[in-house]
């Protein structure tokens, strides 16, 4: 999954909508290195809230490689919308860290966000967020700090959430929610939440419903929406 925020999240990322299910048989090692991939369209792309596809249907793809030791990177692809029209591409390039300490897993890493052929939109964010786990439900609390760059008119940018997932026992349903607050280059004291569910379907293939909103809009992009997912992951 992508690793943001967004989802969330992503992320997200995440950005943001797997099962915390807890799995009756044990799994079968893989390695020391394992890599997975994803693929899933969505009916708008919404990020903290804010649509960046000009509401309009999103794709994306992403190819990531993980270690035992907790190292992980990969590329996330989108189209996004810069132009009036969302045809242009988004490339996520992240890397970390997410070791297991007792209960916890600490993640630590960064994310470049690249725009090919519109490079003055590009910046990077460094990111950090502990995860644990009560029966269920998991809890992740995070932040993303965006330095101060050009793409940002100069001024840095602080985004902090929690978030939560849990999963039905013994069905292939999960319930996640997430609620950030925002200050600096993207809006102050902006507050965005998203509440929603996850059915596994079966195959790596899993369908999702979220309704996202935020307190400042600014433009209709932040008006209250649901946003459907289907997603397949190997």
């Amino acid at each position: 999954m992508r690793r943001m925020i967004l989802t969330m999240a992503a992320l997200p990322l995440l950005a943001v909508g797997g099962t915390a299910q807890a799995q009756d048989a044990e799994e079968e090692p893989t390695g020391a290195w394992e890599i997975d991939g994803e693929v899933s369209l969505n009916t708008d792309y919404r990020f903290r809230g804010i649509s960046l596809s000009d509401k309009d249907p999103q794709a994306t793809a992403e190819v990531s490689v993980s270690h035992e030791s907790g190292f992980y990177a990969g590329v996330w692809a989108s189209n996004v919308a810069l132009n009036g029209d969302a045809d242009d591409l988004e490339l996520d390039l992240y890397a970390g860290f997410a070791p297991e300490v007792g209960a916890v897993t600490f993640d630590i890493g960064a994310i470049y966000y690249l725009y090919p052929g519109n490079s003055e939109f590009d910046y990077a964010e460094l990111l950090a967020s502990a995860t644990t786990s009560f029966g269920p439900a998991e809890f992740t609390a995070g932040i993303a700090y965006a330095p101060s760059q050009d793409a940002l008119g100069n001024t840095d940018n602080t985004y902090v959430y929690v978030s939560t997932d849990i999963g039905i026992a013994n069905t292939p349903l999960s319930v996640h929610g997430t609620f950030g607050i925002e200050d600096g280059a993207f809006g102050d004291n902006k507050k965005d939440w998203l509440i929603g569910a996850t059915y596994e379907i079966a195959g790596g293939l899993s369908a999702t419903v979220d309704y996202v909103d935020t307190s400042r809009a600014f433009t209709s992009l932040g008006d209250a929406t649901v946003v459907g997912r289907l997603t397949y992951s190997f």
